[in-house]
């Protein structure tokens, strides 16, 4: 069995507008930073449709502005069904938001809570929104570490070569 290769990966919370852009743009940066640019589809989504169309939270633009990523851009969508075919890796910010997206999933072995897959931490990226500002840098942080740990482990995965043997490492 080879290692598939991840070459996509869509990030998933509640309404789309504070957690999941904040993620997808600070793993643009990191991926970036490691000069891998442009050699992967990044997005992210809502399980829920409440927030379609809009901006991300103000608090969440704010403090990717404070580390240099601009996310101002975005705008809410709902996960819909063919993300679980186009997207290799399907990541909730939350254990809610993971059920939610195994109830709709053929392929559930692409759903995974981000926390855990990134660096083995099966904790949630908990939701700020009805926080202080001081959460979202707190939010910001757990997701800084997550994409650099991600980012380390999809360049590890990368570089392993095809032996035809089956892999633990994801």
């Amino acid at each position: 069995m080879s290692i598939k290769p991840i070459n996509s990966i869509l990030f998933v919370c509640l309404g789309n507008i504070c957690r999941s852009p904040l993620a997808e743009g600070v793993f643009r940066a990191v991926w970036a930073e490691r000069g891998r640019g442009r050699d992967m589809v990044l997005d992210s989504a809502a399980t829920s449709g409440w927030e379609v169309g809009s901006a991300p939270d103000q608090r969440s633009i704010a403090i990717a502005l404070r580390h240099g990523i601009d996310i101002s851009g975005q705008r809410a969508r709902k996960v819909r069904p063919e993300d679980f075919s186009r997207f290799d890796l399907i990541l909730g910010m939350d254990r809610s938001n993971v059920a939610d997206l195994k109830t709709l999933a053929p392929a559930r072995d692409r759903v995974h809570l981000f926390l855990e897959f990134a660096h083995g931490q099966a904790r949630d990226v908990p939701d700020p929104y009805y926080e202080d500002q001081q959460a979202f840098a707190e939010v910001y942080r757990m997701i800084r570490e997550a994409s650099e740990a991600l980012a380390t482990r999809l360049a590890a995965r990368a570089s392993v070569p095809d032996s035809g043997q089956a892999s633990s490492t994801i």
